[in-house]
């Protein structure tokens, strides 16, 4: 089991701030592809993975980071100094 928590315009779209998913995606990417063919809600929401970032356990990560191990990813779009 994995906690996905879902924060700004990626929550709003899939209508949740965090969920505990059962899952043997082997990357972020995998992962990512499993939401997707969830709902319209989830493709919706992770259709431009450019406009996303990926934490896993509370640290920056990649689309192609393993998921071995983690026990949180966080997607949320890119914050901007002001």
């Amino acid at each position: 089991m994995i906690d996905v928590l879902y924060f700004a315009w990626v929550r709003e779209r899939i209508g949740l701030p965090r969920e505990r998913i059962e899952t043997s995606a082997p990357t972020v990417a995998a992962l990512v592809e499993e939401l997707r063919a969830r709902e319209e809600r989830y493709a919706a929401a992770f259709a431009d993975l450019t406009s996303l970032r990926v934490a896993l356990d509370q640290e920056l990560s990649s689309f192609d980071a393993p998921l071995a191990g983690v026990r949180e990813v966080a997607f949320f779009p890119p914050m901007t100094g002001g």
